[in-house]
């Protein structure tokens, strides 16, 4: 397979996420696992118009907080701008590497593994 690099700017904060890697969800205050189910209809009520705020209540406690601090067992963020690799030859990128892109761009990147 090729590999192929895309760049996309969103308008406003939208969801990146690991897809199908993604199977647990741990609320940062009470220590519970949140439904994966109230995840998927937050993603989907946010798909077209993307994220104002990133501050939520969480189903398990009511406690407010934001989503980038959930304890997502595989790594999602929130961003205006993703680089997607597809079908990339090597393994995850190493700290230094992060790093450097991060230096390149002018603002630390997160880096997260897909299955779709």
């Amino acid at each position: 397979m090729e590999v192929e690099i895309d760049v996309t700017w969103h308008n406003t904060l939208t969801a990146i996420d690991c897809g199908g890697n993604l199977e647990q969800i741990g609320c940062p205050h009470c220590g519970a696992w949140i439904d994966t189910e109230w995840y998927a209809d937050l993603l989907e009520s946010h798909c077209e118009d993307g994220f104002v705020t990133l501050a939520v209540e969480v189903p398990c406690c009511d406690a407010a907080t934001s989503l980038d601090v959930l304890d997502y067992d595989w790594p999602c963020a929130f961003a205006r701008c993703e680089i997607a690799i597809w079908n990339p030859d090597g393994d995850w990128f190493g700290d230094e590497e992060l790093a450097a892109l991060g230096d390149a761009l002018g603002h630390p990147v997160k880096q997260m593994r897909a299955h779709i």
